[in-house]
Order: C-alpha cells, then sequence, then structure tokens
C-alpha cells in the first residue's frame, strides 16, 4: 500500500476551509488535516459541518486527524472539569467529519506528574471511544515538559489503555532534541500521523519556531532516511505536510499545495 500522502490545513491557512479541501485535493492529496477552531468559525457562519462534510466526499478526501485537545494535563479543580467539556465537544467536530484521531496536544510549561498525565490521557481515550475517536498524544519540541517522543510515549504506554498512539513529527523531533532513531522504536500500528517537514540550518534548533519550518528537502533534516525507516517498520499511515511558515501564507494557497506535493513525493520517493 505505501504511505497515505497528506497536508494539514496549516501549511495554506489564508484560504477558506471549503477551498483548502479541493485545494488538497486538486494537489493531489489523499487526506487533510482539520483544525477545531476552523471548524468552529465555520460552524458557527454556516450552522453545522455537514457543507464540510459534503466537500471532503465530493474530492475523495479522508480526514486523517482533527486538531487539537487543549488544557487537559495542567488545568486542576473546576478547571479540568471545563477542559473535559471542550474535549468532548472537539471530539464530536472530529468524529462529525469522520476523523478517527484528534490530537491531545501538551502544555507549554513543566509537567509535574507524569503519571497523572498518562491517567488522564487514559481518561481522554475513554471519552473518545464513547464518541468514536481516538486522542492521540502529542510532543512538541519548545514546550518545557513534553518536549521528546520518549515524554509522549511514556504518557501512552504508562496509560495502559490499547487505544493509546503518539503523533511523529520530524520538526518537533529536531527542535527537541530526540534522536531520529528513536522513530524505530515506537510500533508502527502506535503512530497515528506522522508530520513530515522540514527545518533550516538556521535560526540555531534551540531558536527555531513553528514559523521556520520549510518545505520537505529545503532543510537540513535526514527525511529521505526517515522515511526508508518508515517503510522498514512497515508504517503505511498518514505521512502528512504541517507547515506554519508565513512567507508560504503570502504565496497562492494552490502553488504551495503543489509545490508541498511534488517536494513530499521527491523525498519520499513516491509516484
Amino acid at each position: 500500500m505505501g504511505f497515505v500522502l497528506g497536508i494539514n490545513t496549516s501549511t495554506i491557512r489564508p484560504a477558506p476551509l471549503l477551498d483548502k479541501i479541493k485545494i488538497a485535493a486538486d494537489a493531489g492529496f489523499e487526506a487533510i488535516e482539520l483544525w477545531n477552531d476552523e471548524l468552529t468559525e465555520f460552524e458557527r457562519e454556516v450552522g453545522s459541518l455537514d457543507k464540510v462534510v459534503q466537500e471532503l466526499e465530493r474530492n475523495n478526501l479522508k480526514v486523517a486527524t482533527v486538531i487539537a485537545l487543549k488544557g487537559w494535563i495542567e488545568s486542576k479543580g473546576e478547571e479540568y472539569r471545563r477542559a473535559l467539556e471542550e474535549a468532548r465537544r472537539r471530539m464530536e467536530q472530529a468524529a462529525a467529519v469522520g476523523s478517527p484521531y484528534i490530537i491531545a496536544s501538551p502544555p507549554r510549561g513543566k509537567v509535574e506528574d507524569m503519571d497523572e498525565a498518562a491517567r488522564r490521557y487514559r481518561e481522554l481515550l475513554e471519552l473518545g471511544k464513547e464518541i468514536g475517536v481516538k486522542p492521540a498524544m502529542e510532543f512538541l519540541g519548545f514546550v518545557e515538559g513534553i518536549y521528546k517522543i520518549e515524554h509522549a510515549w511514556y504518557i501512552v504506554e504508562r496509560s495502559g489503555h490499547p487505544d493509546g498512539t503518539i503523533v511523529m513529527d520530524t520538526f518537533h523531533i529536531f527542535r527537541g532534541g530526540s534522536s531520529f532513531e528513536q522513530v524505530k522504536e515506537i510500533p508502527a500500528d502506535r503512530i497515528a500521523v506522522f508530520h513530515f517537514n522540514d527545518a533550516p540550518a538556521q535560526p540555531e534548533r534551540a531558536k527555531q519556531t513553528d514559523a521556520d519550518r520549510v518545505f520537505p528537502g529545503d532543510g537540513i533534516l535526514p527525511l529521505k532516511e526517515v522515511a526508508g525507516m518508515l517503510r522498514e517498520m512497515g508504517y503505511e499511515g498518514v505521512v502528512s505536510l504541517e507547515l506554519f511558515n508565513p512567507r508560504y501564507w503570502e504565496m497562492p494557497p494552490e502553488e504551495v499545495a503543489k509545490t508541498g506535493m511534488r517536494k513530499m513525493r521527491e523525498v519520499l520517493r513516491v509516484r
């Protein structure tokens, strides 16, 4: 089967939501990642997500993930109860557009109790089971707590839940100081999605932000080696282009999507 090529709507952020779906399909992508915030905005303006679902079906595009669950690790007391209520709302949005996964993001600060984080992750997974969507644990290379592969994987394993999965991201692996070799330590069927992007030589690693991400092949990351690793592991899930580069947002979104697809195919060695 091989990889399923996807695009995260952050890559073409300025385009309207329905346009993003058509642009992604026209560029040859088979999957798309949507954001809860844009789904909420669409619901407010239109009243429901029916037109989003229709556009996805019309363009034969599947939703890989919806992004994101927040505040579920660091919140306490009443704030935690509200975070779970918001998590339910966001999961219901993800289920409505047919997404199998919703990304569970870590907080910006330090995480004092990783075992408690794992317990809460399990609670999210149980909620997701009820709704029909699986929360996938994310690490972010520039945060203080869960910034490495092993941090996120600890939470997944410690949760003891069969639906637990991890979100991989080449930029965050690099930015957080993980080793790309660690990718091989995660079972292929426990990777919900693999975000695929490159990083420039400058600014230095510790100063890079999401805005510094570049097209695959335009930076210094060992992406061809990562692709080879994924093949060896038997990974056949979604490999998704996720960029937040303001320079690309100034370009026509159709051009960004087509350029991204061409560069992904070159690096991944797929036709």
